[in-house]
């Protein structure tokens, strides 16, 4: 991947088809990784929660609704679930390297949203919704993993100062948006 002045390197970004881009929503980068840690995705789809529980779950509303219920946290491992005892050098203690843990609820779940292609207004509905700022925080992690970074300046927009995300994740996005040339 050539990186050619100041454009982003390419991607594999899968296009809707002609005259339907109002609420089919691009994919941007692998189209069955969703561009996850390769040990999230492994410890994802090995889960007993995502294997059983979740894949009773058909509907956008279903998931909706678990997610309300189940999420506590939006980290990717469970809380005391990482052995990272004996790891020495930079990857002690670093996320997402070195032996995994239990991948969080809130991982699956999201891997589950990828598995039903959200269209452009149930993203919408996850990153307005009212009930619950994990709804919320997973439709962003949503756009975060699965869209066009050219584009993710225009999903954020309006909601950095977001006063009911937690103060942390909002730290973080906005850490995130800076390392990519798009917040200051």
């Amino acid at each position: 991947m050539a990186n050619v002045g100041n454009q982003l390197p390419t991607q594999a970004v899968s296009k809707p088809a002609p005259g339907k881009h109002g609420n089919v929503l691009p994919l941007w980068g692998n189209e069955k990784t969703m561009n996850l840690n390769p040990m999230i995705l492994t410890n994802v789809l090995s889960s007993p929660y995502f294997k059983v529980q979740l894949y009773e779950l058909k509907t956008y509303h279903e998931v909706v609704d678990e997610i309300y219920f189940k999420v506590t946290h939006v980290e990717p491992w469970e809380k005391g679930s990482r052995k990272t005892a004996g790891q020495t050098g930079m990857c002690g203690g670093v996320r997402g390297v070195g032996t995994g843990g239990i991948v969080s609820t809130a991982f699956c779940l999201l891997y589950k949203l990828f598995t039903l292609k959200l269209t452009r207004k149930q993203l919408m509905g996850l990153i307005t919704h009212t009930d619950s700022p994990y709804i919320r925080a997973l439709g962003f992690m949503y756009i975060r993993y699965t869209q066009p970074p050219t584009d993710l300046i225009e999903w954020y927009d309006g909601f950095l100062d977001d006063e009911e995300m937690p103060i942390v994740q909002q730290v973080n996005w906005i850490l995130y948006l800076s390392t990519v040339g798009l917040c200051v």
